[in-house]
């Protein structure tokens, strides 16, 4: 059994929306954190957006304002509203659980392509 399975990803325009989401066993889902990570190829992976246990949210900078991250507590799982897409959010997004420790889980990941 995966603990985090993502699902969402596919192909859009630019100026257009997808969203992604993470379905999570319960000991992820009640993870200390939980975020979207993306990587392209022969790019680091980067945080995109996290959100702790206790609700706080931190995004980074290239998609304030366009992404929002949520959690559905019933489902066990983690979204990703990603709106105003652009080439350059081209990349695959992984789901990520962060225990107390610093323990690190990942999801397989998902394909997002915006094309111009």
């Amino acid at each position: 059994q995966k603990d985090l399975v993502e699902s969402g990803g596919g192909l859009v325009q630019a100026g257009g929306s997808l969203r992604l989401a993470c379905t999570a066993s319960r000991t992820m889902f009640n993870a200390y954190i939980m975020a979207w990570y993306r990587q392209g190829p022969g790019k680091e992976r980067e945080l995109v957006a996290r959100i702790t246990r206790g609700g706080t949210i931190t995004y980074a900078a290239s998609v304030q304002g366009r992404f929002t991250i949520g959690k559905d507590n019933a489902a066990n799982t983690l979204y990703l509203q990603m709106n105003t897409l652009k080439p350059e959010d081209t990349d695959v997004y992984y789901c990520n659980a962060e225990t107390a420790y610093g323990d690190m889980y990942w999801g397989q990941g998902t394909q997002v392509t915006v094309s111009s």
